[in-house]
């Protein structure tokens, strides 16, 4: 059973989170100041050292707070039961619909790679999302839908794709119709490694 005290704490770094969040979204990384998250979450600068070192570790929080939101909802349409190809033009078109999420584009694809450095977003991204691509790729060779190529290469190849596709729609001046453009070229490629 935890304690008041644990709950207490953990309610005012959940508010210090969901408050970076939205700030990050609307103002971006440099636009949003510590002073602003505290006001808004309602605590003191005390409480927000106590959980994060500074805000380059909020900032951290808020990216792993939207992945792990993001990779939720991605696991729940790619662990369903069906056919395993639909189940995975399924997953795609859930990727996109993210991708037009304001608060997957600011964080994620736009703000991650420069306030946590190239590597650092890399890693991060190969934690949250690429395993779950792995799995969705395993998963169409073991039913026999694509070809028998190494799984490991193919995903590596789909992930760099998405993650390009990803960066096209959050710069794009109409995310829409460029997340249909990308989501049929994906299609068009993993429809190129189905065995006819």
């Amino acid at each position: 059973m935890r304690t008041r005290r644990a709950e207490y704490s953990e309610s005012t770094r959940q508010a210090l989170v969901d408050s970076a969040v939205d700030l990050f979204t609307k103002r971006g990384y440099a636009g949003t100041s510590l002073d602003e998250v505290v006001k808004r979450a309602r605590v003191t600068k005390g409480a927000l050292y106590h959980h994060f070192s500074g805000k380059q570790a909020l900032f951290e929080a808020a990216f792993a707070q939207v992945e792990t939101q993001s990779i939720e909802s991605l696991t729940a349409v790619i662990s369903s039961d069906g056919d395993p190809w639909e189940i995975a033009v399924a997953g795609l078109r859930a990727y996109v619909r993210k991708c037009l999420d304001p608060e997957y584009q600011r964080i994620i694809v736009h703000e991650a790679p420069v306030v946590m450095g190239w590597e650092r977003w890399r890693e991060a991204e190969e934690h949250f999302s690429f395993g779950l691509l792995r799995s969705a790729v395993q998963l169409l060779v073991d039913a026999g839908e694509i070809e028998d190529l190494p799984v490991e290469i193919m995903a590596r190849l789909l992930f760099g794709a998405l993650s390009s596709g990803a960066s096209t729609i959050a710069s794009s001046s109409d995310p829409k119709r460029t997340g249909r453009d990308v989501e049929r070229a994906i299609l068009r490629v993993l429809e190129g490694l189905r065995k006819k």
